[in-house]
């Protein structure tokens, strides 16, 4: 069976991206924070506490337009489509 998405909630969809953005962004944050450890570099500690809040803020933000401007598009020509199986459920 064929399915199409014709909205997304944008808010909704940038929530869950922001979260997801956030805890991303801890491994990115252990590999500038091993330079500044060892000496090799000086990361001013308040950038390295408000990069993980920027990524998320910014995911957040690229998200909500993107959502958005796939609504209109999607209530134009159409939304992704897909296809759809039941499953039978495991035990």
């Amino acid at each position: 069976m064929k399915k199409q998405v014709v909205n997304v909630s944008a808010m909704q969809a940038a929530k869950v991206s922001a979260a997801l953005y956030f805890v991303c962004s801890f491994p990115l944050l252990l590999l500038v924070l091993v330079p500044a450890l060892t000496g090799e570099q000086q990361f001013p500690l308040f950038l390295l506490i408000l990069m993980p809040v920027l990524y998320a803020v910014l995911g957040f933000v690229a998200t909500l337009i993107g959502a958005w401007i796939y609504n209109l598009v999607a209530a134009r020509i159409g939304g992704f489509e897909f296809t759809t199986v039941e499953v039978a459920e495991r035990s």
